[in-house]
């Protein structure tokens, strides 16, 4: 009888990769490393990917359909005015390693920083309309997604304290004040 050949899936690569990304920058994502991390010869990479390049790719285009893609069909999925569709989205938040790796290494790619940009641009445009589904006007909309997506992105920059209060608690009052009627 044959033995059947145990490939390691290809989701396993991107996954080992993204990881290997967020802890150590693109030049971590090497194949040999990969297949140790993997407990796999690196051949069986060749199965799936031409060459790194093509890992590459990949990457973003996983980072990008679980960052941006999955996350806008989870909260259309879901019922509710705009509001509650912000506040669910504001609990969607990705693997914040991943999406600041993919950030730092866009610095330095020329098609890394058109990836991010255009998920940029996907992730505002849908929280554009959210909030024109409330909001009196134009530039509210867009002052509104700007702090919104700031909130969720660059948080992660700020080291300062909130008193009494965590961070989780102070984000969550920001997001609030995003979702209000009034600005007192």
């Amino acid at each position: 009888m044959p033995v059947a050949t145990v490939r390691t899936p290809r989701g396993a690569w991107i996954d080992a990769a993204l990881q290997a990304l967020a802890e150590g920058g693109p030049d971590a994502v090497r194949i040999e490393a990969l297949a140790v991390r993997l407990g796999v010869s690196k051949g069986g990479f060749y199965w799936h990917f031409a060459d790194r390049q093509a890992l590459l790719q990949e990457m973003l285009d996983a980072w990008e359909k679980a960052g941006t893609d999955d996350i806008i069909a989870r909260v259309d999925s879901q019922p509710g005015d705009p509001r509650a569709k912000l506040r669910q989205l504001s609990r969607q938040i990705p693997s914040v390693a991943v999406e600041l790796a993919i950030r730092d290494w866009s610095r330095r790619d020329r098609e890394g920083a058109e990836r991010v940009r255009r998920v940029d641009n996907r992730r505002m445009g849908y929280l554009r309309s959210l909030f024109g589904q409330f909001c009196a006007g134009e530039n509210d909309v867009e002052a509104r997604s700007m702090l919104a997506y700031s909130l969720a992105i660059g948080s992660y920059f700020i080291a300062a304290q909130h008193g009494d209060q965590t961070r989780s608690q102070v984000l969550r009052l920001a997001f609030d004040r995003l979702l209000s009627d009034t600005r007192d």
